[in-house]
């Protein structure tokens, strides 16, 4: 009997790393294709406008990262992340870490889209190209500024909420610590706060991950304001929020409306413009940032933001919204409404709006500004441990100075993007929004809480626009699984 050998089975290799990199890159081509773009983009601004840009707060946040302190003005997050970076001595590392931020926000809205919601790479990426290929979004990046690392944590939130429709208290603790750093960030992040709890609370998510989440947000916050009071003098985050609400109700209060008697309320009197109001100037920053108002000098050399003048101003501009409900509503709309135009005039003063352009400039000198213990150029040297100014290389600057002529994000889009998200909370009413009500209900806030509380400002719709891109591309994929 001759006995018949079995045939022998070779498995085939398994693939090696370069090949599954490559089938990775294969099933994502379109955000592979994009984040590479807008890399390059990046890497040609710090190549054109080294080591950073620079704009009026930059200084502060230098200053509190020399200087560790409770700014009574804003809120030390980012100053604490320039103080993590300061052994570095580079602006140019910071403004490397901030355009990573940038792409890592693209990143987290094409992951989300894809796998939560079932988008098609490309139209996920589509979502993207907004925060990836915004010409001033590049340019905020660019500067010392907070907006990048609190447009990362915005959207960082919003991704991790929807990401788990049934939230366990460990991941309702992570969104509380996000939020915290997103407060420490910009007070703005104590509302998103509410925000999210509101819809948790629709969602019936349970009380164990709202409460780890308030936890979680409420220790660092109030650790910082523990320590804001025991400098200051104020259990507070800033000494600001009176000041800037003032600014907001300067353009139309009337202190004979508001029944002001400056025999009795000589503090808030004191406040009143003597300027009739339909002959003031029109920007509100006039009324706290310039110096040629009359008003200014009530609020004395060094002391426009203690903790004093603070409660004054902000019970000024209680009674004049409160006695003048109409003009408030009417500046804020105005304001509102101003975030949705084609074009991009010139808003609040011309020196504002160039510091949101790049610049064709050789060299920006910075300003000689008295600081804590210093002046701000020197404090931008010592950080750097060399010159910090602002200086074009070409052709590099030429090359953002041409892409930020055509490529940028119009407010009208802005305002279309909402108005489809609007339309995908008011299609699943039942639900009371689903999905899109988080991120819609986060971008219209962001565009109508610097209206209501300070001025309008262009850098204010950035962290707006990833949010409303969500919110459109989860109401169009909806749409369309059920046309089909």
């Amino acid at each position: 009997m001759v006995a018949v050998a079995e045939p022998t089975t070779v498995s085939a290799p398994s693939p090696g790393r370069r090949e599954r990199f490559v089938a990775f890159l294969g099933r994502h081509r379109w955000i592979a294709v994009a984040l590479g773009l807008a890399a390059l983009l990046r890497i040609i601004t710090m190549l054109g406008f080294g080591p950073a840009m620079w704009f009026n707060d930059s200084y502060d946040y230098v200053s509190v990262a020399l200087h560790p302190r409770p700014h009574p003005i804003r809120p030390d997050g980012y100053g604490f992340w320039l103080l993590l970076l300061k052994p570095l001595h580079s602006f140019a590392v910071v403004v490397f870490t901030q355009h990573l931020m940038g792409l890592a926000a693209g990143l987290l809205i094409y992951t989300l889209l894809v796998r939560k919601f079932g988008m098609p790479g490309w139209g996920a990426t589509l979502a993207a190209v907004p925060v990836l290929f915004d010409a001033y979004q590049i340019q905020l990046e660019q500067m010392i500024m907070s907006d990048s690392m609190f447009l990362l944590l915005v959207v960082g939130v919003i991704t991790l909420v929807l990401w788990h429709r049934q939230m366990s208290w460990k991941v309702g603790a992570a969104v509380g610590g996000l939020l915290a750093f997103t407060a420490l960030t910009r007070s703005i992040g104590l509302p998103i706060l509410a925000l999210v709890v509101v819809y948790l609370l629709i969602k019936r998510s349970g009380w164990k991950p709202i409460l780890a989440m308030v936890v979680a947000c409420g220790l660092p916050v109030v650790a910082y304001m523990s320590w804001f009071k025991a400098v200051n003098g104020q259990f507070a985050m800033t000494t600001s929020d009176g000041v800037i609400l003032y600014m907001r109700t300067a353009s139309f209060s009337d202190c004979h409306k508001m029944g002001l008697d400056p025999r009795a309320e000589l503090n808030l009197a004191l406040l009143c413009i003597p300027v009739p109001p339909d002959k003031r100037e029109r920007a509100a920053q006039a009324y706290l940032w310039w110096d040629n108002q009359n008003q200014i000098h009530v609020f004395g050399a060094g002391t426009k933001f203690s903790p004093e003048v603070n409660a004054n101003t902000a019970e000024f501009a209680k009674r004049a919204i409160l006695s003048q409900p109409g003009d408030y509503l009417a500046t804020v709309a105005k304001d509102f409404f101003r975030a949705f135009r084609w074009d991009r005039p010139i808003f609040p003063d011309r020196k504002t709006f160039l510091q949101y352009e790049f610049s064709n400039r050789l060299t920006t000198k910075l300003p000689q500004w008295s600081s804590f213990r210093g002046q701000t150029h020197t404090d931008a040297e010592t950080y750097e441990n060399g010159p910090a100014a602002t200086v074009n290389v070409s052709p590099w600057s030429d090359i953002m100075i041409g892409y930020q002529a055509v490529m940028r994000f119009p407010g009208l889009a802005l305002g279309l993007l909402l108005l489809i998200g609007l339309y995908g909370v008011a299609v699943r009413w039942r639900s009371l929004g689903g999905p899109v009500l988080l991120p819609w209900l986060a971008g219209v806030g962001l565009v109508l809480a610097p209206a209501a509380t300070a001025e309008f400002d262009y850098r204010y719709l950035v962290p707006a626009i990833p949010l409303a891109c969500l919110a459109a591309a989860i109401t169009l994929r909806k749409v369309k699984i059920k046309k089909s």
